[in-house]
């Protein structure tokens, strides 16, 4: 729930432009943030996440988290996939030993003492931890640092895998024409190639929905609206329709155009989530006593920032009725199905039916 809500509070804020965040890891890193909540501003974050402590106990959400970071954070031959979460504190706070603790152990996340009087040598070491930490993908995921902050939570997630069909570079077409939601049109490099996927139409949204594998037990879900349906698919989405597709989708010959694209986007998400429910924790009304011995202390930043490359080999990426889908015709050879329009992109890991990745393809000529 909580991504796709995100999701569409994203596309409010940047309408006509390409979206892409880490579902997984801003709520990963929401749920950490709880751990030294306390009172109104513990019930506003949890709730955002989707969770009721009426009918789950706060102790049974941080196990469930402490096994989803396990999960994907362990070694696997054939991905790369690293997530974490890192706050930085005001240096001058003295931060409650109980709560260090916690959040090495539940989430594997680390905890600096910053002096943030110094701006520049603050945002420049935060940047540096981050770049190191998504190998290079995510730079600059800081900007505007202010004298005053207090504390600034920073999530980060790289992924790397290859498709377990990749495409031909041979058969890339060097400049294909995608038409974009303003009528224009622009020219990118074009995949192509003729395989068994997973397929099928939903005809209650109006959307064809394309799975490509990793290797690795991860996905790919590519979702071509028809013509005009954009807005009703996004406000379709659910972690409910997203089940039925992977329950649905069924087996055939396809050709696949898909374009080689490198998109990022950044929000500061101080702005975003309060209008999602968590408005305590970025005013005075904070109270993070369970972090620092002071209830004089509040979010001052919350960036996130996400990269994804598609390309022949596969992805690096840094940074949930009663209609059935209905899958067409087997009597031509193969059909054919062509990104040359915007798209959405969801990547989940399927091990943890988590997602990792999910983004609108506004203009792939964009970085």
């Amino acid at each position: 729930m909580f991504a796709f809500l995100l999701y569409q509070r994203l596309v409010q804020e940047s309408p006509g432009q390409n979206v892409l965040f880490s579902p997984v890891s801003i709520s990963t890193s929401l749920a950490m943030l709880s751990l030294g909540a306390r009172s109104a501003t513990k019930m506003q974050i949890l709730r955002s996440l989707g969770f009721d402590l009426m009918t789950m106990p706060e102790p049974t959400i941080h196990l469930g988290f402490e096994h989803l970071v396990h999960s994907l954070n362990v070694c696997h031959k054939d991905r790369d996939l690293r997530m974490g979460s890192v706050l930085f504190i005001r240096k001058e706070l003295q931060l409650q030993v109980s709560f260090l603790d916690r959040v090495k152990k539940l989430y594997g996340a680390k905890v600096f003492s910053e002096d943030f009087s110094n701006t520049a040598s603050a945002q420049a070491r935060i940047n540096s931890y981050v770049e190191k930490e998504t190998k290079g993908k995510v730079v600059d995921v800081i900007q505007d640092l202010e004298s005053q902050t207090a504390m600034v939570l920073v999530n980060h997630i790289f992924f790397k895998a290859n498709w377990t069909q990749p495409f031909s570079t041979a058969n890339t077409i060097k400049s294909f024409p995608f038409l974009l939601s303003e009528g224009t049109t622009v020219h990118v490099p074009m995949m192509q190639q003729t395989e068994l996927f997973a397929f099928g139409v939903d005809r209650e949204l109006g959307c064809s929905v394309l799975q490509m594998d990793y290797r690795g037990d991860a996905v790919a879900f590519f979702v071509l609206p028809d013509k005009g349906k954009m807005l009703q698919l996004e406000k379709s989405l659910s972690a409910r329709r997203l089940r039925k597709w992977g329950r649905s989708l069924q087996k055939r010959w396809i050709k696949v155009f898909i374009p080689k694209f490198s998109i990022s986007a950044s929000y500061n998400l101080e702005t975003i989530l309060p209008k999602m429910g968590i408005r305590d924790a970025f005013d005075g009304n904070a109270d993070f006593s369970g972090i620092a011995k002071t209830h004089i202390l509040q979010v001052s930043k919350v960036a996130h920032k996400a990269v994804l490359d598609v390309s022949e080999e596969g992805t690096e990426a840094a940074a949930a009725t009663t209609s059935k889908l209905i899958v067409r015709s087997r009597d031509s050879p193969s059909s054919v199905i062509s990104f040359n329009q915007p798209f959405l992109m969801l990547l989940l890991d399927k091990s943890t039916e988590s997602i990792l990745f999910l983004g609108k393809v506004e203009n792939p000529t964009k970085m």
